[in-house]
């Protein structure tokens, strides 16, 4: 019996392709195909606070598995800055997290929603004043 037909028996639908001799590997394909052009999911997210749109913001932070303390602190500015109506319901919500992930006491998570009052104003100073907050109580713990 000759070799093709042996292959055909063996693997009725055909000959297997041929294997890449390419630097990649025939592995590489697949990965490449996975990646969107628009990159990862959290470029994405960064992007789209760098360009200050809250839509967008929301729909790249819904493909991240989590955001955490620090990005969702430049959303509560972002939010801040545009006066958005539900950033007093983000801002309450981050020093909820802050609470439960640095675990700070009650003087602390008074600062954090006082300086949250303050971020309409001064969103730069009060989001400085809240990374400091949150990254001593890091080192604290």
């Amino acid at each position: 019996m000759s070799v093709a037909r042996r292959a055909a028996r063996l693997c009725p639908s055909g000959p297997a392709p041929p294997e890449r001799n390419d630097a990649w590997g025939s592995g590489a394909a697949a990965n490449m195909r996975s990646m969107t052009s628009d990159g990862s999911s959290y470029a994405r997210f960064r992007r789209a606070l760098a360009a200050g749109n809250i839509a967008l913001v929301k729909a790249a932070a819904a493909e991240l598995p989590r955001v955490d303390l620090d990005d969702a602190l430049e959303v509560c500015v972002l939010m801040a800055r545009d006066d958005h109506p539900a950033f007093e319901r983000a801002a309450v919500r981050w020093v909820a997290r802050l609470c439960l992930e640095r675990r700070v006491g009650i003087h602390d998570a008074r600062c954090a929603l006082a300086l949250f009052e303050t971020m309409p104003a001064d969103p730069a100073g009060a989001a400085r004043s809240l990374r400091r907050l949150a990254k001593g109580w890091t080192r604290r713990r």
